[in-house]
């Protein structure tokens, strides 16, 4: 049932051509098929057809889990240094706009007087807004912080008249997100259900979506935290209306092992047969408790072993290593040795039924302990959530007498640092948040910068000696003029399908160029290493 819903809402959402459509007028409607679909069933296909399209071998896998360096390429290694194919670009911003568009539509659905009473059968019509509005947020938070100035007021072919969106600046964006969230929030109906069926994150739950808005209200906070003075307020407003309590109010969207409804990262391994990814170096040097002697960098807890190592990876030959990370093509043959192969020993997250996370309740209490200068009692209670959050995901038991040891070791001295990096080591598999808390903080220093050593390659001659060995660097192969991709460049289909919005936003950028390195509006940092904790 799933995959037919799900066929059906691709049709509905292809009816858009969003962002670019130039001709709305001349699309061609079958008068066999129903023009509206329940908006449960379009709840239900939106929420797959976003996670699908966000939590992928693409977006995600080729993209964010590479810029957060926590997975690298075993193969081609040309997106781990910033080599974006035109293609996935142009692709995923139009997928991502379709999945704002039907989100729009279940408001719209549930607004208009014609077809709100026949849908609140499905569900409360103010928590049906008000659960596609905070998705919706959720998922423009991804694109705005991906590509910076991006449309919001306008989407091309949702809004009659408009067929070519204006960017907005992203100060502007912020605003307006949190004025959506504060508005659906307040709508929310607790004794009512949000959905009756078709919810997959919440199963319809309306009380658990107004603790993810909450939620998500203290992440485009803390996001903020260094150009807004309101940011404090926004998390005591979100706070004193109730968040996140515990690990079972995360929000996380599970896969099926039915049919074909299962999660991408293991369509990508095990369907479409590509051995393509592993966990990284620096990640697994982190997790280790090992600093980086190439590029002498020290480790906030070294020696410390991380008990969810054995949750993110798996060993090989009882050890954990991680493939160099940003390291020419022809290198990866020779460097990934002793690397795991999750094609052959796949880990938690390339299950079938793999619950990709949202927002996890680890993540909302290290937001707090940053919110509470780095209080210590939120940055442990944090630690432990995460740590028995993936302990559940993955089947794998700590003792909490090991748990407190860990806790205790990590928590020697609580500063940015070290709430910067826990949150890091608990966004594993959230590659787009992840990527943004390295450019907003600057931490984990141990992520490889461009020039930086990522292994020694022995060079050996045809008798197999040793001759020499060489340093092989991350070398970028676009400019990022600074010490990580802040952006994704704008798409080619843009500059011709929009292409009087599209050369205005491309002006604003430094330089006047599309490129990867003018900064977020938040990432105020002046150099590689200016952490909030020095300012």
């Amino acid at each position: 049932m799933m995959k037919r819903i799900y066929q059906y809402l691709l049709l509905i959402a292809l009816g858009f051509s969003v962002v670019t459509c130039e001709d709305l007028d001349t699309l061609n409607q079958d008068p066999n098929n129903p023009q509206e679909v329940p908006t449960h069933m379009l709840m239900n296909g939106t929420q797959k057809w976003i996670m699908d399209n966000v939590y992928d071998v693409w977006f995600s896998g080729r993209q964010n889990l590479l810029y957060a360096q926590y997975w690298a390429q075993r193969n081609y290694t040309e997106e781990d240094r910033y080599q974006i194919r035109e293609s996935t670009n142009n692709n995923y911003f139009k997928y991502l706009y379709m999945g704002i568009a039907n989100l729009e539509k279940i408001i719209k659905l549930n607004t208009d007087e014609a077809t709100a009473a026949p849908n609140s059968i499905y569900g409360a019509n103010v928590n049906q807004i008000a659960a596609a509005k905070i998705l919706k947020v959720w998922l423009m938070n991804i694109i705005t912080d991906t590509w910076g100035n991006v449309p919001y007021t306008e989407i091309a072919g949702l809004e009659d008249g408009v067929l070519y969106a204006k960017y907005d600046d992203q100060s502007d964006i912020y605003g307006w997100m949190l004025e959506e969230l504060t508005d659906a929030i307040t709508m929310i109906d607790e004794s009512q259900e949000a959905f009756v069926s078709g919810d997959i994150i919440y199963g319809g739950d309306a009380s658990k979506w107004k603790k993810f808005g909450n939620s998500l209200k203290c992440r485009l906070a803390i996001h903020l935290s260094k150009v807004d003075p309101d940011w404090r307020t926004y998390i005591s407003e979100a706070i004193a209306d109730g968040v996140f309590e515990g690990n079972g109010d995360a929000a996380a969207y599970k896969y099926s092992t039915t049919g074909t409804d299962y999660c991408l990262f293991y369509s990508g391994f095990f369907v479409s047969n590509r051995n393509d990814f592993t966990i990284t170096k620096p990640f697994v040097d982190l997790l280790q408790g090992t600093k980086d002697e190439l590029n002498e960098k020290s480790h906030p807890w070294e020696g410390t072993v991380d008990p969810r190592l054995k949750m993110y990876t798996t060993s090989v030959e009882g050890a954990y290593k991680g493939i160099p990370y940003g390291i020419p093509s022809g290198n990866t043959a020779t460097l990934r040795a002793g690397t795991p192969n999750w094609y052959a020993v796949p880990p938690v997250l390339l299950e079938k039924d793999f619950a990709v996370p949202l927002m996890t309740y680890a993540e909302l209490k290290f937001i707090l302990s940053e919110y509470n200068n780095y209080s210590e009692s939120d940055y442990k209670e944090g630690i432990e959530a995460s740590i028995n959050y993936w302990s559940s995901l993955a089947g794998v038991a700590v003792a909490q007498a090991d748990i407190d040891a860990y806790v205790d070791a990590v928590s020697r001295n609580v500063d940015a640092e070290a709430v910067a990096v826990q949150k890091y080591i608990d966004l594993y598999m959230n590659g787009t948040e992840a990527w943004t808390e390295i450019r907003r903080t600057g931490y984990p220093e141990q992520v490889l910068r461009p020039g930086e050593i990522s292994s020694l390659l022995d060079i050996k001659n045809d008798e197999g000696t040793i001759i020499r060995t060489d340093e092989v660097k991350f070398e970028p192969l676009s400019e990022v003029k600074g010490d990580i991709v802040a952006r994704v460049k704008y798409p080619t289909d843009e500059s011709t399908l929009n292409g009087v919005n599209w050369t205005e936003a491309v002006s604003k950028l430094d330089d006047g160029t599309n490129n990867y390195y003018t900064k977020m509006y938040w990432d105020v940092r002046t150099s590689t290493y200016d952490h909030p904790a020095n300012k």
